[in-house]
């Protein structure tokens, strides 16, 4: 009878010990309001010091996108030049890199790996302009402004 009566307490302590956990279960079942306002409002806070670091990240990668498309396209002019002896002129711009003009019979292109005149990280065409004013050719990008702020363009480096 011990064991039978050993076994009924110890089956009625886990009965009770159940109940005792389900009732804790029931208080602790999801957030609370005020919890989940802390949250989001931690989460406000990190995204508003954190978000313009990264969107200053991005503008300055355009930039930097920008200078090396228009070192590449000085790379291909000058590959041009050497099989042409000259430039391309105004009216052919930079398509000559790509597509033979008629100006050119020692054309030995295409001079970019793309067959086709990329747009500067904005969306606008790159500004050809031969003769420059510096250099034999320059090359610009209209940059964020598009051109109506000319703080932004970016200008070849033989400025």
């Amino acid at each position: 009878m011990n064991r039978f009566g050993s076994f009924l307490r110890g089956g009625a302590g886990v009965l009770s010990r159940r109940k005792a956990e389900g009732r804790r279960r029931d208080g602790e079942g999801g957030f609370t309001l005020v919890e989940m306002l802390v949250v989001i409002t931690i989460i406000g806070i990190v995204m508003s010091l954190v978000g313009p670091r990264v969107l200053g990240y991005l503008s300055e990668s355009k930039v930097k996108a920008a200078k090396i498309q228009i070192q590449s396209f000085a790379g291909a002019l000058d590959l041009y030049f050497l099989d042409n002896g000259s430039y391309p002129s105004a009216n052919e711009g930079l398509a000559a890199l790509v597509q033979r003009p008629g100006s050119a019979p020692a054309w030995n292109g295409p001079y970019l790996k793309t067959g086709s005149i990329p747009q500067d990280p904005w969306g606008h065409p790159y500004i050809y302009k031969v003769p420059g004013d510096h250099a034999p050719y320059e090359i610009d990008s209209q940059g964020a402004g598009g051109g109506a702020d000319p703080q932004s363009m970016i200008r070849s480096a033989s400025r």
